[in-house]
């Protein structure tokens, strides 16, 4: 354990000082502390505004395919853990902590479903993934001849192959003999059981298309307004750019707060911000202040399930109760 520990160490130190010295070298902290100062309080509650309630779509989504799995759940509940969710991500590399959280919460509340219920997680990320790669070209066809963003392209166009190599493996039955390659490996590392439970939920969506066909489109919309909490962000430290340019920024940035080397992708996000927005003439200075305020925002989102997890803690030890 403490020899797989310590490369992940050694990496989020690497990670995190190479950006933060990229930020020391690119912003100058006095005009920094002085946008922020002078930051618009609408604007970022705006942005708030937004990220906190695509929570109950969000939600909902999961509800559909946790009862596809016959897994049955209240909305309020969801809407819980998804907070809790948050709350987790703050302290645990990226977002992908919070998932960990979800996948933990439901399966302790419905015992013998360990593999439906990580499925319906991970299949939710994946639905978000191709929402937030749809977005990207769309967004990218409408900066061409605007804004110079086109070596970012490349960057999403490797994720779009990955996503389509990755749902080609999960749905397609002519990989079965292939994927038992793997499964001496998984054996050793006592994690057959789990990885065989969770394919076999994944693979069973394959024949729930018009589902899966609904709930990327309600992720397609839940994502497009998202990004505007990423625009309502910039414009209050006034960052004078349309939605437009998000629309390629945005999808990236969802992908980029998803590499798991440092705590909430702390420096990343704001790296990206400054590299993103530079390329479009904006400051390094405001394009940073716009990455810390969306920061400021996700902190605030997870507020609600910081108070839950405490208020929970105080009354009977914060175990979830048995589903209704």
């Amino acid at each position: 354990m403490r020899r797989t520990r310590a490369p992940r160490a050694v990496g989020t130190l690497v990670v995190t000082g190479l950006c933060v010295a990229y930020l020391v070298w690119k912003i100058d902290l006095g005009e920094t502390a002085h946008v922020l100062a002078n930051a618009s309080p609408g604007w970022w509650l705006l942005s708030l505004a937004i990220w906190v309630m695509s929570v109950w779509p969000l939600a909902w989504r999961w509800r559909k395919l946790l009862a596809a799995s016959g897994v049955h759940e209240r909305l309020n509940w969801l809407v819980r853990t998804t907070f809790v969710s948050y709350g987790a991500a703050q302290v645990l590399p990226t977002s992908l902590g919070g998932d960990a959280s979800r996948i933990y919460e439901t399966t302790r509340r419905h015992p013998g479903v360990r593999g439906p219920v990580a499925g319906t997680v991970l299949l939710e990320r994946a639905l978000g993934g191709a929402a937030t790669l749809l977005l990207a070209a769309v967004g990218f066809a409408l900066a061409v001849g605007h804004y110079s963003v086109g070596g970012y392209i490349w960057v999403e166009l490797a994720f779009v192959v990955l996503s389509v190599l990755g749902a080609f493996v999960f749905f397609s039955t002519r990989l079965h003999p292939v994927l038992h390659w793997p499964r001496p490996l998984l054996r050793r590392l006592r994690i057959e059981a789990v990885m065989r439970e969770v394919y076999l939920a994944l693979h069973a969506y394959r024949t729930r298309l018009g589902l899966l066909g609904g709930l990327f489109a309600l992720t397609v919309a839940v994502q497009a307004v998202r990004v505007l909490a990423i625009w309502s962000a910039g414009k209050a430290v006034g960052v004078d750019l349309s939605p437009r340019p998000y629309y390629v920024m945005g999808p990236l940035l969802f992908l980029v707060m998803l590499v798991p080397f440092t705590i909430n992708g702390l420096a990343v996000r704001e790296s990206f911000f400054v590299s993103f927005l530079g390329a479009l003439g904006i400051s390094a200075d405001q394009a940073f202040s716009a990455g810390f305020l969306f920061f400021v925002v996700t902190l605030a989102a997870a507020l609600p399930g910081a108070v839950i997890v405490a208020r929970e803690g105080l009354r009977t030890g914060g175990v979830p109760g048995p589903a209704r």
